[in-house]
């Protein structure tokens, strides 16, 4: 199912229960609201009926002309009647010939009811009123009663029903009609990018070149990186291949050579292989430098400094040297862990190799840049050597055991993740070797 339709569907379910629910909240507001009119309207007849009422000891007069004139048509809807305390009807008006009403019960004086009824499968409202009339000999009790039949107050419901879906449904269609438009051009820029991708897969374009909103800039960001590092990893070993070929043509000459020679010796021989042996690492290191993915893992940069420092400190357990790590815990580096080792180890290696007394380690992360500074307090690096030492094979002491390598290694892993090394002479005396990672 598309995110488009998954979004409609989702949408279209939450607008059926709104709607639902208002609807029934509408409707029973206005039941209630409709009922308390008809409430109203039946105590003021109720009311009239009363102040119309002449009564006495022995009769109870009724003014026709003075009563609502619906009660003066049979089955007009509404009816009214006078009973007694025993619940002899006293009187009751012309609307209710042939009409089945519910029975009414005689009430106390100032006792008053307004119920629901139903008679011969009919709904009635019924408001009764008892009162006790003070005549000259003794009180009357007698309970006044308005009734009406819910036909026009059905009506009126169903009516208002038919109006309130009406209305609810329409502007319900309106809404999804709306937000399938408002929603189909939000995810315009995500049709857009799939365009791109199928274009990037049928080679037609290298990247996802357009601009994006800065929702989805983060994910064209890191396919753009993703692609970049495929590009950038195919480069390499495909550098690395060739290089590896080169550099195997010499030794594997005088192996041969060597091999058709009953005078070379094995030592000779021996020598070139482990040559080959030290090239082929080599290149496949180079080769397999991952650089920053975006499914890189994340590493904790403490760990791994305090890990290589450990290793360094046995390996030169006879300088005694005095190390100085400061980073924080909550440091990371964001791709290969290896890299960083091969990267933090090579730097820490030389800085135990050419110190005299002190190394410090300072390690810092902000912005999501990740520096790395290393410094010691040997004979440092000349200005001018900087550029030498990064090549491969280079030192600047060939009394020191080494291959010349180590810098040359950072430098490339640098550039797999766009990193930058900077090389200067620090307050301790030695060199101070600054590298920063995005």
């Amino acid at each position: 199912m598309s995110l488009n339709l998954r979004i409609i569907v989702s949408a279209t379910l939450v607008l059926i229960v709104f709607i639902t629910l208002t609807a029934a909240a509408l409707n029973r507001a206005f039941i209630d609201s409709t009922e308390s009119a008809l409430k109203d309207k039946l105590t003021s007849q109720l009311y009239a009926l009363l102040a119309a009422a002449d009564i006495n000891e022995d009769s109870l007069t009724m003014p026709s002309s003075e009563l609502d004139a619906l009660l003066g048509i049979p089955s007009s809807g509404i009816y009214a009647f006078i009973i007694n305390g025993q619940g002899k009807i006293l009187w009751q008006s012309s609307s209710i010939l042939g009409v089945v009403l519910p029975e009414i019960t005689a009430l106390n004086g100032g006792e008053k009811q307004f119920i629901k009824a139903v008679a011969n499968n009919k709904e009635f409202y019924s408001l009764s009123h008892g009162i006790k009339w003070i005549t000259d000999n003794k009180p009357v009790a007698m309970t006044f009663n308005i009734t009406t039949d819910l036909e026009s107050f059905n009506h009126q419901i169903d009516k208002y029903r038919t109006t309130l879906w009406g209305w609810l449904l329409a502007m319900a269609a309106l809404l999804l009609i709306s937000q399938a438009v408002i929603l189909r051009w939000g995810l315009l820029p995500l049709r857009r990018v799939g365009k791109e991708l199928h274009l990037i897969e049928n080679g037609e374009q290298k990247k996802i070149e357009q601009q994006y909103p800065q929702e989805i800039e983060q994910l064209t960001r890191n396919i753009n990186q993703l692609l970049q590092q495929e590009r950038d990893q195919k480069l390499r070993y495909r550098n690395a291949l060739g290089d590896l070929a080169h550099s195997l043509k010499t030794p594997l000459a005088i192996l041969q050579a060597g091999l058709q020679s009953e005078t070379e010796s094995k030592d000779n021989l021996q020598q070139q292989i482990q040559r080959m042996n030290s090239i082929v690492e080599y290149q496949l290191q180079r080769a397999a430098t991952a650089g920053i993915t975006s499914s890189s893992q994340v590493i904790n940069v403490k760990k791994i400094l305090e890990r290589i420092n450990e290793s360094l400190q046995k390996v030169y357990r006879d300088k005694s040297l005095k190390v100085d790590i400061q980073a924080d815990e909550s440091l990371h580096f964001k791709g290969d862990e290896g890299d960083l080792m091969e990267l933090v180890g090579n730097l820490l290696d030389n800085a135990y190799k050419w110190s005299k007394h002190q190394i410090s380690v300072i390690a810092s992360q902000q912005d999501g840049t990740l520096t790395i500074i290393i410094l010691d307090d040997g004979p440092g690096i000349v200005a001018n050597q900087v550029d030498d030492l990064l090549q491969r094979g280079k030192r600047a002491d060939q009394s020191i055991d080494g291959h010349g390598i180590g810098l040359s290694i950072v430098r490339n892993i640098l550039d797999a993740y766009q990193g930058n090394l900077t090389i200067t002479r620090s307050h301790l005396g030695g060199a101070e070797i600054q590298i920063t990672l995005k």
